[in-house]
């Protein structure tokens, strides 16, 4: 990278603000990036009355049919007591269902509705629609890449955290 491109790496969204020490750190890049996210996904979820995060875990629920609620917590970074408040809530909603594991009756697995699985998609299509300005500025190669990286990014985390 050049003095310039590390220059402008540095410079902010808001009135060309120098960003200092932040410009090159990921922890407030992706922080800023999440924010935004969240507060667009939050408001276009809004009329659905939904937690945050049910989205994420009817997604991984319906990806991995019969996974635990550990599972859901631990692949979404989310404290567990958090997302047993999710299931509960699409339970109550019939979005999803709990049956008890036939390899371990302590835990429960995790199924979504029909009811559950068509909420998801529309959900996802709504997501996707937030998501829009960032496909439009990076070419399918460079989100494909984001995510790739993003992803090592948060293995690379984990892995800390199990050692």
């Amino acid at each position: 990278m050049t003095g310039v491109e590390a220059e402008k790496g540095r410079q902010g969204v808001a009135e060309g603000m120098d960003l200092g020490l932040l410009g090159d750190s990921v922890g407030p890049a992706v922080r800023h990036l999440r924010n935004l996210l969240t507060a667009r996904i939050v408001a276009a979820y809004e009329p659905y009355g939904l937690r945050s995060g049910s989205h994420s875990t009817m997604a991984l629920i319906a990806a991995n049919p019969g996974c635990s609620q550990s599972e859901i917590a631990r692949n979404l970074g989310m404290d567990k007591s958090i997302v047993v408040a999710i299931v509960d809530d699409l339970e109550k909603r019939d979005l999803a269902e709990r049956q008890r594991s036939t390899e371990d009756r302590r835990r429960n697995a995790l199924m979504l509705t029909d009811k559950g699985r068509a909420l998801m998609l529309e959900l996802d299509n709504l997501g996707r629609s937030v998501e829009a300005p960032i496909r439009e500025a990076l070419s399918p190669q460079e989100v494909e890449q984001l995510i790739s990286l993003v992803r090592r990014a948060i293995d690379a985390l984990m892995a800390c955290e199990a050692e």
